[in-house]
C-alpha cells in the first residue's frame, strides 16, 4: 500500500483577510475623539492591533495590493502619531484580538456570530491499540488486520500513518510498531513538522530535532515527554488537536482528539482514513464493529489455552484483565482477546491505557465506555465467565 502522506510543502491555502483587518480598525477608532485626553493612546493601540492583523495575513496576502497599501498606511500613521511598534493593543473587538494560532472554534461561527454566543467546538476522538483495535471518530469500535502501512488521518491539517506487523506466527492479528505524524504548515503558526516513532524509539522531538513549532513565544505546536521513551504528548493549539503516543511492551498505541470541522476538511481522494471511515471490510476481524458478546456458551473448554503461544486460559485471561479494567466494556473484552491471541501481558496494559486516554481526551463522558451491542458478557449465576459467539468468531478468524 503506497504511503498517502504529503512529504512536501503541505501549506493550507487560506483567504486573505485584509478587509477584515481594516474593518476592525475602523470599528476600534470610529468612536474616538481627537480632542479628548487619551486619544493618542487608544489610537496607537488600535494601530498596533491593525498592524498585528496584517502581519498574520502577510503570507496569504502577499500579492494583494490592498494589503500592501494598508501596510504602508499603518506605517505612515504610526509615524504621524509617534506610536511605538511595541506595546498594548486594543482588546474591545474580540475579532482583532483573536489569535489564529490558538484554535477557538469553527471559522464561520467566529465570523458570523455577530455578538451572539458562539457555538461550542465539537471535538472528536480516535484511538488505536492492541491487535489492533480501532475506535473511530464516530465511536465505532473495530478489530482489524491492516498489516503494513495504513493512513489513520489525512486531512488538510494533519496526516497520521501507522505500520502494523504480525504479532505471532500463523496469526492474522497485527500490532503497531511505527507511527508517522505530519503537522502541515499553517499560516505563521508553524512550518511543516514531521514526527516518527518506532518500537524502542519514542523520541521527544520532531525529526528535525526541534520540540516545538511556531515562534519562541507562541509555540503553537509542542511535544511534551511524559515518560522517557514510553509516553509523549503533542499539543497543536493552532488546530485544537492533542495526540498521545505510548509504547507498551513491543508495540505502540495512539489516541487523538481533534475538532470536527478540521477532521472533515479533506478532499474526496483522501477518503481512505481509518479514523474517519473505519477499516475496509476485507480487513475486519470482528463481524459488527462492536464485538457482540452474548452469553451463549464457552469459548474454550474450561482451563483450555487459546493458542500454543498463549500461557493464558480463558479463566486466567479474564482474571488478568479484570485486575486493570473493572468495567466489562469493549476494552475489557479486547484485553481478553489479546491475551488469548498473544499470551503477552503487555496487551493488558495497552487496553487499560487506551481506556485512560479515552477518559482524558474524549469530550463526552457518557460515551467513554462501549458495551457489546446486545449487552452480553458477564458472570452467570453459579457459573464461570462465558464469552459469546462474537469472540468465538474472532478467535477462529484470526488464526485462519
Amino acid at each position: 500500500l503506497p504511503s498517502v502522506l504529503c512529504l512536501g510543502d503541505c501549506q493550507l491555502q487560506t483567504p486573505c483577510r485584509i478587509q477584515k483587518c481594516t474593518t476592525d480598525f475602523v470599528s476600534l477608532t470610529s468612536h474616538l475623539n481627537s480632542a479628548l485626553e487619551g486619544f493618542d493612546l487608544e489610537f496607537c493601540k488600535a494601530l498596533r492591533a491593525y498592524s498585528a492583523c496584517t502581519y498574520r495575513n502577510s503570507k496569504v496576502c502577499r500579492g494583494n495590493l490592498v494589503y500592501h497599501s494598508a501596510v504602508l498606511g499603518i506605517s505612515d500613521l504610526m509615524s504621524q502619531r509617534n506610536c511605538s511598534k511595541d506595546g498594548p493593543t486594543s482588546s474591545t473587538n474580540p475579532e482583532v484580538t483573536h489569535d489564529p494560532c490558538n484554535y477557538s472554534g469553527p471559522t464561520e461561527a467566529r465570523e458570523h456570530q455577530g455578538g451572539e454566543k458562539a457555538h461550542p467546538t465539537t471535538y472528536l476522538f480516535c484511538g488505536l491499540f492492541g491487535d489492533p483495535h480501532l475506535r473511530t471518530f464516530k465511536d465505532h469500535f473495530q478489530t482489524c488486520k491492516v498489516e503494513g502501512a495504513w493512513p489513520l488521518i489525512d486531512n488538510n491539517y494533519l496526516s497520521v500513518q501507522v505500520t502494523n506487523v504480525p504479532v505471532v506466527p500463523g496469526s492474522s492479528a497485527t500490532a503497531t510498531n511505527k507511527i508517522t505524524i505530519i503537522f502541515k504548515s499553517y499560516q505563521d503558526c508553524t512550518d511543516q513538522k514531521v514526527y516518527q516513532a518506532v518500537t524502542d524509539d519514542l523520541p521527544a522531538a520532531f525529526v528535525d530535532g526541534t520540540t516545538s513549532g511556531g515562534d519562541g513565544n507562541t509555540k503553537s505546536l509542542r511535544i511534551v515527554e511524559k515518560v522517557s521513551g514510553k509516553y509523549v504528548e503533542m499539543h497543536a493549539k493552532y488546530i485544537g488537536t492533542t495526540v498521545y503516543i505510548r509504547q507498551l511492551g513491543h508495540y505502540l498505541t495512539l489516541a487523538i482528539r481533534m475538532p470536527q470541522e478540521l477532521v472533515m476538511a479533506y478532499e474526496e481522494s483522501q477518503d481512505l482514513q481509518l479514523c474517519v471511515n473505519g477499516c475496509p471490510s476485507t480487513e475486519r476481524i470482528d463481524d459488527s464493529g462492536h464485538l457482540p458478546l452474548p452469553v451463549m456458551g464457552q469459548l474454550l473448554p474450561q482451563g483450555g489455552a487459546a493458542h500454543p503461544w498463549s500461557v493464558y486460559t480463558l479463566e486466567t485471561a479474564t482474571t488478568k484483565c479484570h485486575e486493570k479494567i473493572l468495567v466489562k466494556d469493549i476494552y475489557f473484552y479486547s484485553c481478553v482477546f489479546d491475551l488469548l491471541t498473544t499470551g503477552d501481558a503487555n496487551f493488558t496494559a495497552a487496553a487499560y491505557s487506551a481506556l485512560q486516554d479515552v477518559e482524558a481526551l474524549h469530550p463526552r463522558k457518557e460515551h467513554w465506555h462501549i458495551f457489546p451491542s446486545d449487552g452480553g458478557g458477564g458472570v452467570g449465576k453459579g457459573s464461570k465467565f462465558f464469552v459469546g459467539l462474537g469472540l468465538v468468531y474472532l478467535i477462529l478468524v484470526v488464526f485462519l
